[in-house]
């Protein structure tokens, strides 16, 4: 409920703009589709040390649909790592190979790809170029 009165006082106060009344809850879509498709392609490509790349990339490309972009990809992004970093936190960090060290290095290339930088800062050697 929190999420939807969120939602709906972002697209008030946010998506009052050039671009109209009605934009922010399109924004807010599509930015979750270009989340969505950065972890697929992330889990599809299943390349070492590429995390960080696909966190940057599904920031960036949700950040470039607008107010209600940024706003979906910061949520998400937190969303994300409190869960995974609790999850870590009651394995001690086991197999998991997400600390403390690794949830603030994925924040800041969530950051990164949020406030318009390149994602390739963070893209691995290698890497196809489909991602």
């Amino acid at each position: 409920m929190k999420l939807f009165t969120g939602l709906v006082f972002c697209s008030l106060v946010l998506g009052v703009s050039s671009q109209g009344w009605f934009s922010f809850p399109g924004q807010v879509y599509e930015g979750a589709k270009d989340m969505w498709r950065a972890f697929s392609d992330m889990r599809e490509a299943n390349y070492k040390n590429s995390d960080k790349y696909f966190h940057a990339r599904g920031n960036y490309d949700a950040a470039q649909r607008g107010p209600g972009g940024v706003w979906a990809a910061e949520v998400i992004s937190n969303i994300r790592e409190n869960i995974y970093g609790r999850a870590a936190d009651l394995f001690r960090h086991g197999d998991s190979g997400h600390g403390v060290a690794d949830s603030m290095a994925d924040q800041e290339a969530n950051r990164w790809g949020r406030s318009g930088g390149d994602p390739n800062r963070y893209r691995p050697p290698g890497l196809p170029s489909k991602y």
